[in-house]
Parts: C-alpha cells; structure tokens; sequence
C-alpha cells in the first residue's frame, strides 16, 4: 500500500498546482482566460445579405457560404460563432439571402468585421462576342462585357505567390480543386482565342487570351501587383473566397447583463449542487464517499484546466455538457462502490473488496462512457456550432472521468485501505446501512 500512498501525494500535489494555476490564469491580463459565449459575455451580430441571383444552386451557394465564413472565425472549431442562414422565399423572387454571423466577445462592430476579414469575391468570365473593354464606361456592367461561366471561389483549393521567372513581376497562382480543374480544363478547351476575365469583387484584374487549354487545374492571375499586393490577395482568397456576393445588412451589439446574471447564477448553482452532491456521498458511502468527492474536484480542477489550455468556448450549452459529465463521473464512482459492498457482504476483506468492486464495475463504465463518447463524437462531426460546444466539453468531461473515477479514486482508496479487519473498519467502507 506504500506506493499507493506515495502517488496519492504526488497526484495531490500535481492538482494543487493545477488548481494555483486556474487561480492565477483569472487575473487580468492572463495568458489562459476562460472564453464564454455569445449568450454568456455577449458580443456582436451582423447581418448580411447574400446576392444567390446568379447561384446554379441556392442553397448549395449559402451552404458553402457558411461554411466559409465559420473557417473564418472559428479556425479551431471551438470558438463557437454563430453562423446561420436564412433563405428568402421562392415565391417572391428575392435573391437576396441572409448571413447571420454571431461574434462572442466583440464589443465593437467594426472590430467584429475586420475580424470576419475582407470577402474577395473571385469569378471567371468570357468576354462577349463584340465587347470592347477599351471603349467600356463607368457605367458599363459586367454583365454588359463579360458571359459567366459558372467557375469562381467556390472551387479554389489553394492560392500563392509566384514570381515570373522572366520579369520577376508578383503573380498569383491558383489550384482548383477536383471540380473546379474539370470546369476549368472544358472552359479552356472550348474557348482558345477568347478572352477570359479574372474578375475580383467586380472588378476586372487580368483579362488574358486562352492560348492553351490547361487540363491540371493551375491558372495564373497577372495583374501587375506589388509582392504586398499579391502576398494580401493571396491571404484572403485563402481565408476563403466567396462563391456569392455579400454586403452587410445590419449589426448590432449584444449586451451582457443578462448573460453574467445567468453565468453567475449557474456558477452558484453548481457550487451548492457539488456540496449537497459531497455530503451524499460521505453520508451514504463514508469513507469511500470522501475519497469520491476528492476525485470529483480533481476531476473539475483538471477539465477547466483542459478548457483553458485548448481553449474551448464556454456557452450555455457546454456548460450543460461539463455538467453533464460530472453527473457521468459521479455514477462510475457508484457502480464501483455498489459493487464493492456486494463483495464485503461475501465476506471478502476489504482490500479485496475493493479489488473486486473495480474489477466488476469497470466493464459498466467502460461501456457507458464509450457510448457516450460515440455520441459526444457524432454530434461534434454533425450539429451546428451551439451543439459541438455541447459534444466537446461533453466528450472531454466522459474522457477525463473515466480517469479520476478508475486512476485517482482507485489509487487515493488503496492509500487508505485498512490492513487489518474491525467492525469499525468494515463500516467506514461499506454503505448505506449497511454495517457488516
């Protein structure tokens, strides 16, 4: 029981740091603050309108929109913005669907649109037949110019800088991805001789002549650009260029008030329920109900830890999901001693009790929390950014207490186990009324 001891001293001392460290990452200025959510610290929601007129397929054209703009403000999927999309009626004939994109923690709306970054919209058009550009206007459309061809952002897997190895001169050099190389390679195929635009928000920045046809997917944008303009377009076609046009419709700031009510409440309430949840256990399974609860605030100690050091944006929803996984823990902590009473009633000792209880219980718990797991999993691969804060706080809860209950709880109970057999003894790890 010796080394026992000697790890449960050493896993005490690793917590208490761990705590001292969630203690001083709360202080202004630290490098590991807890990140809420919109509807815990506020923030700031813009609205924007998405022009799908030209669109093959509406809701194909938002859906990639979407998805576009989530890379944009959550890189590490846990920053959990708010992006949703609203189409406009068939009936009507408005193309004109919204983009509702939900900023936590921005407090300024310009600070909030720098952070969505520009919205380069790229397209690939061919002139037609008896345009001049020479002659075009101010007042000149593009669609006066140029024909769509169905080929923009929305297929580009990569943009870079490269340098003409002649001139030296800044290009931009475009990849497509498996579509967009097949669009790409029929466009320039069936159109040697044409022009064929490059046209960035509206505005035409090469309009070179299909000499060739380019079958391997690979364009090049000349537009006499400075390296900086090249290396600050290339960014941003990255960052994901856009297969619609979009313009911002309206935003607004979203106070906190009543998010820091609400977070302050639940920060209370969960204080209260883990100390009714504590004196249960002591109560009910004495001294293996203290042990528990140790393990339980080593478990809360290490997930923040975790949420701080990834980090992971705290909403309503993950909050609901930590919480729920510290119920999770505090059943496995309960199979195992159910199943240790059982053993006590055969009249085992206690040491092999315990033994027997985290043998018997550990299938249960392995099979609980695998399946809990699963879910945490599909939900994080398969629901909106609301429902991976839930899956993620969730799976990583389900993860860490199946370390405390079978590593910690284990290890702090065999440091403590009595050598020697006494009533006393006897009562102290079993439970409920039961003395024996």
């Amino acid at each position: 029981m010796r080394k026992y001891l000697i790890w449960s001293l050493v896993l005490l001392v690793i917590f208490g740091l761990l705590g001292y460290f969630l203690v001083r990452q709360e202080r202004p200025g630290a490098k590991y603050p807890f990140r809420f959510g919109l509807d815990l610290v506020g923030g700031t929601e813009l609205i924007y309108k998405a022009d799908t007129s030209k669109a093959s397929d509406r809701g194909d054209a938002m859906e990639s929109l979407k998805e576009v703009i989530e890379r944009r403000v959550n890189v590490f999927g846990v920053s959990e913005p708010i992006v949703q999309t609203e189409q406009a009626g068939f009936v009507s004939g408005n193309h004109d669907d919204r983009l509702i994109v939900e900023l936590p923690g921005y407090k300024d709306v310009a600070e909030a649109e720098a952070a969505l970054g520009k919205t380069p919209l790229l397209e690939f058009r061919l002139q037609k037949p008896g345009a001049n550009l020479a002659s075009s206007t101010a007042s000149t459309t593009l669609d006066e110019l140029f024909v769509p061809t169905g080929l923009n952002g929305e297929y580009l897997a990569h943009a870079e800088v490269i340098f003409n190895p002649q001139t030296n001169a800044a290009l931009v050099g475009l990849t497509f991805n498996d579509k967009g190389k097949e669009l790409f390679s029929k466009l320039t195929t069936e159109h040697k001789g044409e022009i064929l635009a490059i046209i960035l928000d509206g505005k035409v920045i090469s309009a070179p002549v299909i000499r060739d046809a380019i079958t391997d997917g690979k364009a090049q944008i000349e537009g006499n650009f400075t390296p900086d303009q090249a290396k600050e377009l290339v960014r941003n076609l990255n960052y994901g260029a856009l297969p619609v046009p979009i313009t911002l419709f309206a935003s607004q700031t979203i106070g906190a008030s009543l998010g820091a009510s609400a977070l302050d409440a639940g920060v209370r309430a969960g204080m209260i329920g883990f100390l009714a949840l504590a004196l249960f256990l002591i109560l009910w399974y004495r001294l293996p109900g203290l042990i528990a609860s140790v393990a339980l605030v080593s478990y809360i100690i290490l997930s923040l830890v975790i949420f701080k050091l990834i980090p992971v944006t705290l909403s309503a929803a993950g909050l609901a999901g930590f919480i729920l996984s510290i119920g999770m823990a505090v059943d496995a902590n309960v199979l195992i001693f159910e199943r240790t009473k059982e053993e006590l009633k055969k009249g085992k000792s206690i040491t092999d009790a315990l033994h027997e209880g985290f043998s018997r219980a550990w299938l249960s718990i392995r099979d609980s929390n695998i399946s809990s797991i699963i879910t945490a999993i599909v939900l994080f691969w398969l629901g909106t950014s609301a429902v991976k804060g839930f899956a993620l706080t969730l799976g990583i809860g389900v993860l860490i207490s199946m370390f405390t209950a079978i590593t910690v709880s284990r290890t702090f109970l065999f440091a403590i186990a009595p050598r020697g057999e006494s009533s006393f003894k006897r009562f102290l790890f079993s439970n409920g009324f039961h003395i024996k």
